[in-house]
């Protein structure tokens, strides 16, 4: 069962002779596609496979319960504003954000507890509890996440990597970064504890990145929270889809769901449109993919059209971990729980291996428990609690049988929040669903199941990833996780601010 969408009126801002842009895709980067390409005069549609919108951003409701399929962090209010101002409106008339505080409580395997948020003397408090000494390190590790993430974040977020020009612009910026440097690299260099070293390197893992292999430019993550919060939508993080839906249907342009893109049509190099799985063609002057880079490439535009993203390219690339979810709800509350928290298993580098180098499904795990009927109880019923609890795990290339295994995996993890942070959770579970890497490539169409696409390790990051403008195919545009800048919120949404630079202007079209 799915959320309604907002009715709005149809306001005809875009001309009917405008130039049409096709955006795959209803995720977070389509979405904003199609509000920025709308805001510049192009005709836009939105294609779907889903019945609803949202991508990775689904929400599934179910038993009185509303679940937020995916993302459920906003650390970059900003970039939603900025798409509300286009079309002259504003996001707080329609979203009621919430700062949260802390932004994580992290739970160590031997039951130690560290409350990380955006107050930097509390989270110096926390760090003296675990290590006096690493108090002057995290003041210099904050440095040099800002340093991070003015470069990373500032300058090169929002622009495209078309060429290797470009990368060498930047080449002293990412060797004064040491970019060479591993997040957890980085981390240790500053800070001994081994606590507080999780602590502080633990956040790749929400954008798909192993803090052991991904570049040490992810530490500007730490400072983006800091400098803008860690935020939680009223409603979830649907009232965010639904307001941006509103925001192009009051563009004059639309969505159509349930319309899954077989083929992108190319003509004599370029995007013609798409071809959709009932058969019907939907022409355009320009396509916008927001389905999975690597999916796109590989599924969605014939072979005789790659040269450079081939099929033995994609195959050899490496894809971020997988994720297992279970969204459920209980007939009882846990005050005590706070809106997110990260509840490690005894190994970390040693479980990080496993999953991203072994690709072994493994006996312990660690997880991301989200219970947003903290901040908001609209979540649950009345007297209930709503909550999913993620594990990162191999993607789709280990041997496992999702199908078999789901199960039993889920019990796992719930008899481990039973003796963690959840007593009594078996007998207070009354509603349950779980999504695995399969559902991803099954229902998300994602590449080998990733949860994140193409893991964010430096060889695959900046001009390595698949461009926002297709090396391949002219007029065709990619958005999303697995482009430039990448995975998480912020990112995906600055994918599709690129678009502001390289998609030409609309007169060029006619």
């Amino acid at each position: 069962m799915t959320s309604p969408l907002p009715e709005t009126p149809r306001v005809p801002l875009a001309s009917p002779d405008a130039p049409h842009a096709v955006v795959i895709g209803s995720g977070f980067g389509g979405l904003a596609a199609a509000i920025r390409l709308g805001a510049r005069g192009f005709r836009v549609t939105v294609v779907d496979k889903l019945d609803a919108p949202g991508g990775r951003a689904y929400v599934f409701r179910q038993d009185g319960f509303t679940f937020d399929a995916g993302p459920t962090i906003v650390t970059a209010p900003f970039l939603l504003r900025e798409l509300w101002n286009m079309c002259g409106r504003r996001f707080e008339d329609d979203v009621d954000l919430r700062m949260m505080s802390p932004f994580y409580r992290i739970r160590f395997d031997d039951g130690k507890v560290f409350d990380y948020g955006g107050d930097p003397e509390a989270v110096k408090a926390e760090i003296a509890r675990f290590n006096p000494d690493d108090v002057a390190g995290y003041d210099a590790y904050m440095k040099a996440s800002e340093e991070a993430y003015a470069v990373g974040f500032e300058k090169v977020g929002h622009l495209p990597f078309d060429t290797f020009a470009e990368l060498l612009k930047f080449l002293p910026d990412m060797l004064h970064l040491r970019a060479y440097r591993s997040v957890y690299g980085q981390v240790a260099k500053h800070v001994s504890d081994p606590y507080v070293r999780i602590v502080l390197s633990f956040h790749p893992l929400l954008v798909g990145g192993n803090p052991f292999a991904v570049t040490s430019v992810y530490t500007l993550i730490s400072f983006l929270e800091r400098q803008w919060g860690v935020h939680s939508a009223m409603g979830g993080t649907g009232s965010i889809i639904n307001g941006m839906v509103d925001l192009i249907r009051g563009q004059g342009n639309q969505l159509r769901m349930n319309a899954e893109v077989e083929e992108i049509l190319v003509e004599e190099g370029a995007a013609k449109g798409v071809r959709l799985r009932s058969g019907e063609v939907v022409p355009a002057d320009l396509v916008v993919s927001n389905a999975d880079s690597a999916w796109t490439y590989r599924h969605l535009v014939p072979e005789q059209h790659r040269r450079h993203w081939t099929n033995k390219r994609i195959e050899r690339s490496r894809s971020s971990n997988g994720l297992f979810v279970w969204y459920f709800g209980t007939k009882r509350q846990y005050p005590e729980v706070p809106h997110h928290s990260i509840v490690l298993g005894p190994r970390y580098k040693a479980l990080l291996k496993d999953v991203f180098k072994h690709k072994k499904l493994t006996a312990d795990f660690s997880l991301y428990l989200h219970r947003p009927s903290a901040t908001d109880p609209s979540m649950a019923p009345e007297g209930h609690d709503c909550f999913y609890v993620l594990a990162p795990v191999p993607h789709l290339d280990a041997d496992v049988d999702w199908r078999e295994h789901a199960e039993t995996y889920r019990q796992a993890v719930e008899a481990r929040l039973e003796e963690t942070m959840l007593p009594g959770l078996r007998d207070a579970v009354v509603t349950s669903r779980v999504m695995t890497p399969l559902d991803f490539e099954e229902r998300l169409l994602s590449f080998r199941g990733a949860g994140f696409s193409f893991e964010p390790v430096l060889w695959q990051s900046a001009w390595f990833r698949p461009h926002n403008r297709s090396e391949d195919v002219r007029h065709l545009y990619l958005v999303g996780a697995g482009t430039h800048p990448g995975a998480g919120m912020p990112g995906v949404l600055s994918s599709a601010r690129v678009l502001d630079t390289i998609v030409p202007h609309v007169n060029t079209f006619r």
